[in-house]
């Protein structure tokens, strides 16, 4: 399937579907500011082949879908998680497996509160117990050198010059990179596309670090009934392995899979042999 703009939650998303629609939905939910060309077609596709229905989507203000002025999103991240179920009814679906990185697994404990009828199973990767915005000093920090980084301000690029932007995006996300090799023209390759097809650049790197999380839930993480599995890489500069196990030991029966030497990234592809066999064990449920 071709991506298509839907209707959504009162709101324009563009989604790309993988697979057969009679296989079993997965719906791939991806972090701040990330497109979701961040899910690898051939990732993607591998779950597919394996007889789900993959549905990666762009949020609000990150590739073709709807957009805000930047610095002035008109929306929180409680909109988001309803963007996602909205995306379902879009496609008739009564309920999906819900698949969630960063914000995206934000996004996913919400779903499996606020909208447990819609989740048949849920899996987080580099999440964190009750998401964005959120203190938690009984957790494990991000690294000296990512914290330095944020301590010093960060020079915006000119966001109409495409080599700017590319070259942004691709600094940040080495930030990011665990124990395995940085993958630099992979990236860029991904920088430049994410270009191409974003309708604000400014917006989509701006507006969703901007967000109101709304009011903490991590208290609420016991009242999750799904089945639930959580990806974790063992070298997250920025949600480090501590927030996992929190994060497995909080949700009722969640079971912990660690990611050797991944960051906080995408599934990294040296790594799909252990992420895609992960998630579709779980999703055979």
């Amino acid at each position: 399937m071709t991506a298509q703009m839907v209707r959504a939650n009162g709101v324009d998303l563009c989604v790309e579907g993988f697979g057969e629609p009679r296989d079993p939905a997965i719906l791939l939910i991806m972090g701040a500011a990330a497109s979701m060309l961040y899910w690898d077609a051939e990732f993607c596709a591998r779950l597919a082949g394996a007889g789900r229905f993959v549905l990666r989507y762009d949020h609000r203000d990150t590739g073709r879908s709807s957009c805000s002025p930047p610095g002035a999103p008109d929306y929180g991240l409680r909109d988001l998680v309803d963007d996602a179920a909205g995306l379902l009814d879009a496609f008739d679906l009564s309920a999906a497996h819900v698949a969630g990185m960063s914000m995206g697994a934000a996004i996913g404990q919400l779903l499996a509160l606020d909208h447990a009828d819609r989740v048949e199973t849920l899996t987080l990767m580099s999440g964190t117990p009750g998401g964005p915005g959120h203190e938690a000093p009984d957790l494990p920090p991000m690294s000296a050198a990512l914290a330095a980084m944020f301590a010093e301000e960060q020079p915006e690029p000119d966001w109409s010059d495409r080599d700017a932007v590319v070259g942004y995006h691709v600094a940040g996300e080495r930030a990011y990179t665990g124990g395995l090799p940085f993958d630099e023209l992979g990236w860029r390759a991904l920088a430049e596309q994410t270009f191409d097809r974003t309708v604000d650049s400014a917006a989509a790197f701006t507006n969703h670090f901007l967000l109101d999380p709304g009011a903490p839930w991590r208290r609420r993480l016991g009242e999750i009934r799904v089945p639930t599995l959580v990806l974790h890489g063992t070298d997250d500069p920025f949600v480090p392995l501590g927030h996992g196990i929190a994060l497995a030991e909080e949700i009722p029966g969640a079971r912990l899979v660690e990611v050797p030497g991944a960051g906080h990234e995408p599934p990294p592809r040296p790594r799909w042999d252990v992420v895609a066999p992960a998630i579709v064990q779980h999703t055979a449920s």
